[in-house]
């Protein structure tokens, strides 16, 4: 749910993870998925590439594995500075857009490094007694994704370990209300290609026909 009012901007983070870039499928999904929300309200569009994300270090890795946070502020360009800020907007955003290709059955590493950073213990979830409980609020998230071969309906011939694990990782840090769309198909040639397009617009358009 949507927690600013009609009259101001939707924050909206898109999270990019094509190497290929503005060329990529998964970004040309991801802004189908931001023009229907832009036909809705307005909105205000924070970008990030994952492809210029480094991932974490030793500092971050003995930080996590302490039983308390460090006392002292993060030291600029650390892993656990660039979390801090990654986590930050995040949690600004009233809704989250997820543009990303299948690499070998699941995330590339570039959206990995970037999940690493976000979900991070006494930042984005607790442990307790009943497990893992997210810290942050529920909103929507989008997620495009875009794969060379099909993965879904009767003739998908490879495994998906891309949407169970953003399902599993997105609901230990407190975000739940997810939304899959994809362009399949993309490596079989144009006409495949042509109607992995158009079945993701058709979904696109169901999904925000619903909202």
């Amino acid at each position: 749910m949507h927690t600013t009012s009609p009259d101001q901007p939707l924050r909206l983070l898109r999270v990019l993870g094509s190497p290929r870039g503005a060329a990529s499928e998964s970004r040309r999904l991801s802004q189908q998925i931001v023009d229907a929300l832009v036909a809705t309200r307005s909105v205000a569009l924070t970008d990030v590439d994952t492809s210029e994300l480094p991932a974490v270090d030793s500092g971050y890795a003995l930080a996590l594995a302490a039983r308390e946070d460090p006392q002292t502020p993060a030291a600029a360009g650390s892993a656990l500075h660039r979390s801090d800020a990654l986590i930050a907007q995040l949690a600004a955003a009233d809704a989250v857009v997820i543009a990303t290709p299948m690499h070998n059955f699941t995330l590339p590493s570039s959206l990995k490094a970037w999940v690493d950073h976000i979900v991070r213990i006494r930042a984005t979830f607790s442990v307790t007694p009943q497990g893992k409980i997210g810290s942050l609020r529920d909103r929507p998230v989008y997620v495009a994704i875009s794969s060379g071969g099909l993965i879904t309906g009767e003739s998908a011939r490879q495994p998906d370990f891309m949407r169970p694990y953003l399902r599993h990782t997105l609901a230990t840090i407190g975000l739940h209300d997810l939304h899959f769309v994809t362009v399949e198909g993309t490596a079989l040639g144009e006409a495949a290609l042509c109607a992995g397009r158009q079945a993701a617009t058709e979904a696109v358009d169901k999904l925000f026909a619903r909202r």
